[in-house]
């Protein structure tokens, strides 16, 4: 890959997902339909609030330079409970989780090599 794209490519990959994951967080966090439909699963009423919460905070580390692989795996994590809860409802639609977790695993892994400092690739 072109350097200079690689250098705009990955950390444009992951504000931009980021920035998505913030927005849609925030919004089921306090989304009243967000909490109903939770209550028909079976969970409390503050299992939106908490999920969304816990997800803006990781999305929020994953982010911060220091702080992005902690946040990039509790956002894994936070995914993998998701789509395990739809799955168990009987939602089989999960395909975004997957996309999500798979660009998340992608900045972790190229922010891991960067650190080693492994030459681009021409």
């Amino acid at each position: 890959m072109n350097p200079r794209l690689r250098m705009l490519a990955i950390p444009g990959m992951r504000w931009v997902l980021a920035m998505v994951l913030l927005l849609e967080s925030a919004h089921f966090a306090v989304s009243p339909a967000a909490a109903r439909q939770l209550a028909a699963a079976g969970l409390p009423q503050w299992a939106a609030a908490a999920l969304g919460g816990s997800e803006v905070v990781a999305a929020l580390l994953f982010l911060l330079p220091p702080a992005s692989l902690v946040g990039g795996y509790a956002l894994l994590f936070i995914f993998l409970f998701a789509a395990g809860v739809h799955v168990l409802h009987g939602q089989f639609d999960i395909g975004h989780l997957v996309v999500y977790g798979m660009a998340i695993i992608v900045c972790m892994a190229d922010r891991k090599k960067q650190a080693r400092g492994v030459p681009h690739d021409r």
